[in-house]
């Protein structure tokens, strides 16, 4: 019986950057009953408090909750009646510019530099340097029709991996490229909790939307930890009311 349920955010428990609905909020209040819980993503903490805690109803075990943002780069637990940073990996200035400046030059390599974009588009979380392709606040729509097959993002992380040869880029949400240090991924995340949780990963299981070759949640199934591949927020709802109905 799994002691412990991962999931990603974006396409798994809400749609990209939106506020998890009422009903996966309270689906998740009751997995908390009978389980931890984890949900890891490449989204900064101000972003998770948004789309996920902030939804969370009254009377949530917030305790068994385990907040990894920035690919597990950091950890948030709930202690004192206050949400808490546990651990931050993050980079120091002279890998912050170095990056930047990498970016910079990729954008206009890749053709992307005249593309109208919706907010900044690159984003320092600190563990974590992001690149979106439309802008940070670009819309849902805009941002699914932007790169469906990968090619773009896929053309840009070969330049960037050029450039930052020691460091990881990989493919995260629909339209971006998360820069961290090395090795960084969904599977090195599972493995962080693992030792903050002291739940091995054989007793987790992880839920997510893109668990194929390429996919940034594939890691975890690459590394033999137990895996569920969802199509989307409705497919992952079903999926949890089965875990409760078993864990109970």
């Amino acid at each position: 019986m799994k002691k412990l349920i991962a999931f990603d955010l974006d396409g798994t428990l809400a749609e990209s950057k939106q506020r998890i609905g009422d009903p996966m909020a309270a689906l998740l209040a009751q997995l908390l009953e009978v389980a931890h819980v984890a949900v890891i993503s490449g989204g900064d903490w101000p972003q998770f408090e948004t789309q996920v805690v902030a939804a969370l109803p009254a009377g949530t075990q917030r305790e068994k909750l385990f907040i990894m943002p920035t690919t597990g780069t950091k950890l948030y637990r709930f202690e004192q009646d206050a949400w808490k940073p546990i651990y931050a990996d993050v980079f120091a200035p002279d890998e912050r510019d170095h990056i930047l400046q990498a970016l910079d030059a990729a954008t206009k390599e890749a053709g992307f530099a005249d593309e109208k974009i919706w907010g900044e588009r690159v984003e320092d979380r600190g563990s974590q340097i992001t690149f979106s392709g439309l802008g940070q606040e670009a819309p849902l729509d805009a941002k699914k029709a932007w790169d469906p097959d990968f090619a773009k993002r896929k053309a840009m992380q070969v330049i960037l991996r050029k450039a930052l040869p020691d460091l990881s880029v990989n493919i995260g949400g629909s339209t971006s490229l998360d820069i961290t240090h090395k090795d960084i991924d969904k599977a090195y995340a599972m493995r962080k909790l693992a030792d903050a949780s002291g739940i091995a990963t054989e007793d987790m299981l992880f839920l997510g939307d893109a668990i194929y070759p390429g996919g940034n949640d594939d890691a975890v199934r690459a590394a033999g930890m137990d895996t569920v591949a969802v199509r989307d927020v409705e497919d992952t709802m079903t999926a949890v009311r089965a875990m409760i109905a078993c864990l109970k």
